[in-house]
């Protein structure tokens, strides 16, 4: 009786830790909807994408993009920009005009690999869900962090 119980009490504790455990990936990986970005009070970029950053150093662009980070990009590339291994470390991105092209190359056309998204598309030209004022103010705050690699 009492071996039967200990069996039961630890198929019971393990099945529980798989719950807790497999809870907590899917939250922590799963869909989330990209949240809106105000833009009021940025200078309107109309819908030709601008080759460099005009917000770099705008107080209320960073304002704004460090804001607008935190709501759409930190679950993949970590709180502060700082990278937990898979997705790039944007400090690292240099503040030249190298640096603005791969920003919106990857922002306009996302990252899919053998058929998986590594990243979706963000910009609305593109079919996503922010537009070129958030995506350069986000750009404008990361720039604010930057770290030599």
């Amino acid at each position: 009786m009492i071996i039967k119980s200990i069996k039961n009490n630890k198929v019971f504790f393990l099945s529980g830790l798989i719950y807790i455990f497999s809870i907590n990936f899917a939250m922590a990986h799963g869909d989330v909807a990209p949240q809106p970005v105000d833009t009021t009070g940025l200078e309107p970029l109309g819908e030709e994408w601008v080759e460099r950053n005009p917000y770099i150093g705008n107080e209320l662009a960073i304002k704004i993009g460090a804001s607008a980070y935190n709501q759409n990009c930190a679950r993949c590339h970590g709180l502060g920009a700082v990278s937990g291994g898979i997705a790039p470390d944007l400090r690292l991105l240099p503040h030249d005009a190298e640096g603005d092209e791969w920003y919106v190359m990857r922002v306009r056309d996302g990252a899919v690999r053998n058929g998986v998204t590594y990243m979706p598309k963000f910009a609305v030209s593109d079919g996503g869900p922010l537009s070129q004022e958030a995506l350069w103010s986000i750009r404008a705050w990361l720039e604010t962090i930057f770290t030599e690699g």
